[in-house]
């Protein structure tokens, strides 16, 4: 990958963070947002072609005698096409994606979460720090890196946290999922930081850094690392 792509893919990725943000704000005063348009414009139009089949991460995936389950701020869409490009489609248990964690039925009190603490005041997401003090402000969006997220995923999947794996490349992601008791990993990085107990350089590294999730002896797991297998969530 050259130096400019590479580039572009970074900049394709800040800007879509901050679309996110400006959607979290109209939500937070009372605006509407179409969100099928917002997931149109912002993963329709990210460049498809470079992702190639990785069969490395795939026979990697199926190995492992887990539950295999991903946790995405995008849309369905994304998500499935992003792991049909990889040939990873059928790797995973399921995908709880953005419409899973807010459903279209407006009737519904949980497709938007508690407003009634909503914050109408603007919350700068890009220099939030966990270790600050400052809470992070209620949404009417649910999405990570607000606990909110997760404990509707740890709903859904009947997930335990004390017992799952986190695999993530953004520290405010981890360091939220850390607070609420999930083991965390810090993927594309060699070291760790404040929110991460593992850092893997890659993901390909799986197989050496957590050796006990090819057990399929439950005694020596236990042993290890936990009382019960582990759900590992990418």
């Amino acid at each position: 990958m050259t130096r400019t792509l590479l580039r572009v893919l970074i900049l394709v990725f800040a800007l879509r963070k901050i679309v996110l943000i400006l959607l979290l704000y109209r939500q937070a005063i009372g605006y509407n947002f179409d969100y099928d348009h917002y997931h149109s414009q912002v993963h329709g139009r990210l460049p498809y072609d470079l992702l190639k089949p990785d069969p490395v991460l795939r026979n990697l995936l199926l190995s492992l005698p887990v539950r295999r389950i991903i946790l995405t701020n995008a849309d369905k869409r994304h998500a499935a096409r992003v792991l049909k490009k990889m040939g990873l489609e059928d790797c995973f248990e399921r995908i709880i994606c953005f419409e899973t964690l807010n459903p279209v039925n407006e009737d519904d009190p949980a497709s938007s979460g508690d407003e009634t603490n909503v914050n109408p005041e603007i919350f700068n997401i890009m220099e939030y720090q966990p270790r600050s003090g400052v809470p992070l402000p209620a949404t009417p969006v649910v999405c990570k890196p607000f606990e909110s997220a997760y404990k509707r995923a740890f709903e859904i999947a009947e997930i335990d946290p004390k017992t799952t794996l986190f695999f993530d490349d953004s520290i405010r992601n981890l360091s939220t999922a850390h607070n609420l008791g999930l083991h965390t990993v810090l993927v594309g990085k060699s070291e760790r930081s404040e929110g991460a107990e593992y850092a893997l350089e890659s993901i390909h590294n799986i197989r050496e850094a957590f050796p006990e999730l090819l057990e399929t002896d439950e005694a020596r797991f236990e042993k290890v690392t936990c009382s019960q297998k582990i759900a590992v969530e990418a």
